[in-house]
């Protein structure tokens, strides 16, 4: 007979307890809007994150007890909504037109005199910043509430792509003002920072997805793509540089009025902005930004030049699709032309092989530039490589020089097509383990995993991460000392460490190293589960390795299986049965899962899924607020462990919602959906 918990009837709400719940609401509101302002724009978070999380959790639980109450401009709401099937298109009040260029010093002195001699000025203020190499849009406020954002597409047309706009977090969805203006369009530029996009890359590289050639044409993937979901996961950034159509603000005299306006609104506008005097002004700021260029957090290709004063761009006006007031004074290219003396190959942390030209020095940006990135063989074949290729290569900012092209009419004769695996004879030139390409990914790989000196970090960190071994205090900055000094080589080693060695390593006291040692040894004690996950085999999350620790219930038949047999593992195709036979396959590995094992790891073996069907086959459950004897973790290996699933949310494709203290909106879901919801003694007879 099942089980099902009692929820008695929510008593109506008084008027005088709704008012305090929105007022509760709102101020959680401001105070979430204030630290993204602080972490997104000002790069000054005040809290840590966890306390961040709270914040913006018990917004969450608020609104859900009365919908009725969230509002589109809530911090709830930056999430993406449906894929859309095109992007609607908007007509521009006032046209985005672009700015003519000076790509000389001439050039900009010549701006000046004309601005000079049309105003009949002897000198004149400018306004002057960064131009950052962005997408163009502008954002469109209606009493304070950001009701549109749209790309500048041909000047008088643009794209609506306000859902995408919406997940980028330093873009405020309501005004830091009391009295909000009727309407006001806010112009500006999307963009991606350096470090964010070599992340991004170097994860792309990592997936065997596309690599994005720099970052403005990966902040202009990112804002158009159809799914604002996939938007929400790229860090993308917006500094604003002007005002567009206004209602219901001030008349300001000049730009740098309307820039600290926005300034005040919490609007992200540039810091390197700056109003000078002069053609000798305008010259020694294009100086001092070039020099400052190469440490800019994001990637700029000039300096702009506006017209401080209003009255005076209004009586030069517009020349074709271009302001006279203002002139873009653009930085010399980062581009240069050079040989391909060799190609060789490096390995990354996670095993990714990636291919490395070395060049005939060459200066690029004002740095002398002897190696360029080649990303993978699919790059290579695309752009046709080769040695002793003269090609034109690119330097941009922090990001590792990539080559653009080749100059085929420079190729010398009897030139060969490059084979990444030829070269290195598709063993790895770190440790010697085979060298693998998936069918469906551009990344070639070692498969020596545990072994390969070059992801040895990555293997440790991984290995002792709260989901796999949970070994305490094993963070980053401990695990470069250790294998920088060669305390720890392989996995193994990690159960050789004593008090005295660690005691003497940097920051770490005998009270610290004796907690570390107390925790390693802890996780002695494991589950099978955990250690399959904890090995890192490539496709092998926390889901498949349970999915293998219930179906094999033993190392030794796991390690004994071929991809065929692997693959009548739930969930399990070829891809994925491919990796986990070479990484059993390889001797190597096989060496460090027995030294695990001589070290003392252990877990209760079981007789394994393919013999012992689990009692919950077939079944999803969902967790909701607080087990009274049961972490929500353990619950979900309880309910893994006997063949059933665990959903993040409640659908009509949910067999049981499991109910603890202060459950809350999945509670109310899964009445609504007439779920079957039981608490924690029901589920334990389940169990038994």
């Amino acid at each position: 007979m099942q089980s099902e918990l009692f929820i008695p009837e929510s008593a109506p709400i008084s008027l005088q307890e709704n008012s305090k719940t929105t007022s509760e609401i709102e101020k959680l509101r401001d105070e979430i809007r204030f630290h993204d302002y602080q972490y997104y724009v000002l790069d000054n978070p005040l809290i840590p994150d966890n306390e961040y999380d709270n914040l913006f959790r018990k917004l969450q639980d608020l609104e859900n007890q009365d919908p009725s109450l969230i509002t589109p401009d809530s911090p709830t709401q930056r999430v993406g909504g449906k894929p859309l099937k095109s992007f609607d298109s908007i007509t521009h009040r006032i046209p985005m037109l672009s700015l003519n260029n000076a790509l000389t010093e001439e050039e900009a002195i010549a701006f000046d005199k004309r601005i000079r001699e049309g105003l009949d000025q002897d000198e004149l203020q400018y306004a002057v910043e960064p131009k950052f190499d962005g997408l163009a849009i502008t954002l469109t406020y209606e009493d304070g509430k950001l009701v549109q954002g749209a790309t500048r597409g041909d000047g008088y047309t643009g794209e609506d792509v306000t859902s995408n706009i919406k997940t980028i977090r330093s873009i405020p969805t309501k005004l830091h003002i009391l009295d909000a203006p009727k309407l006001i369009e806010v112009r500006g530029e999307v963009l991606m920072l350096k470090k964010d996009f070599a992340r991004l890359n170097k994860e792309q590289e990592e997936a065997g997805q596309k690599i994005f050639a720099n970052p403005r044409n990966a902040a202009a993937g990112s804002l158009r793509q159809l799914d604002p979901n996939i938007t929400r996961t790229r860090p993308l950034h917006f500094f604003a540089y002007g005002i567009g159509y206004f209602e219901g603000i001030p008349q300001f005299e000049r730009h740098s009025d309307a820039m600290n306006f926005l300034d005040s609104l919490r609007i992200p506008v540039s810091s390197e902005r700056d109003v000078v005097q002069g053609i000798q002004g305008l010259l020694n700021y294009y100086n001092k930004i070039g020099n400052k260029r190469e440490n800019l957090p994001f990637d700029i290709d000039g300096v702009v030049y506006k017209v401080n004063h209003f009255n005076y761009q209004e009586q030069l006006g517009f020349v074709s699709r271009a302001p006279r007031w203002a002139i873009a004074h653009k930085f010399p290219a980062q581009e240069a032309l050079t040989l391909i003396d060799s190609i060789d190959v490096q390995v990354g942390r996670t095993g990714a092989i990636t291919p490395v030209a070395r060049l005939s020095p060459v200066i690029v940006g004002g740095v002398t530039v002897t190696n360029a990135t080649l990303h993978n063989q699919d790059e290579i074949d695309r752009k046709d490589i080769r040695v002793g290729d003269t090609v034109s290569v690119r330097r941009a900012g922090d990001v590792i020089p990539e080559v653009v092209k080749v100059i085929i009419e420079k190729r010398p004769e009897k030139s060969e097509p490059f084979n990444l695996l030829n070269l290195i004879n598709s063993k790895c030139p770190v440790c010697g383990s085979h060298v693998i390409k998936q069918p469906d990914e551009v990344v070639a790989r070692c498969t020596g995993g545990l072994f390969c000196s070059a992801q040895r970090k990555q293997a440790i960190l991984h290995f002792a991460s709260r989901r796999a071994l949970n070994i305490e205090g094993l963070g980053e900055k401990l695990v470069d000392q250790l294998v920088n000094e060669n305390l720890v080589t392989s996995l193994p080693d990690i159960y050789r460490l004593d008090l005295d060695t660690l005691a003497k390593l940097e920051r770490m006291g005998r009270k610290s190293a004796q907690n570390i040692l107390e925790s390693i040894q802890k996780s002695k004690q494991t589950t099978f589960a955990r250690f399959i996950y904890g090995l890192g085999i490539r496709n092998v999350g926390e889901a498949t390795a349970k999915d293998l620790a219930r179906y094999f219930g033993n190392l030794a038949d796991l390690q004994s299986s071929d991809a065929l047999k692997l693959q009548q593992v739930s969930d399990i195709g070829p891809i994925v049965a491919e990796s986990i036979f070479q990484f059993f396959s390889e001797e190597h590995n096989k060496h460090v899962i027995d030294a695990l094992i001589e070290a003392g790891i252990n877990w209760e073996s079981s007789p394994g899924q393919n013999l012992l069907e689990g009692k919950l086959n077939g079944m999803t459950f969902v967790l909701t607020g607080s087990l009274s004897t049961l972490s929500r973790d353990e619950a979900k290996e309880l309910i893994e462990a006997a063949g059933g699933k665990v959903s993040g949310s409640v659908s009509k494709k949910t067999n049981y919602v499991i109910a603890g203290e202060d459950a809350g909106s999945k509670l109310l879901k899964a009445r609504e959906l007439g779920i079957n919801v039981i608490d924690e003694n029901a589920f334990r007879l389940m169990l038994n």
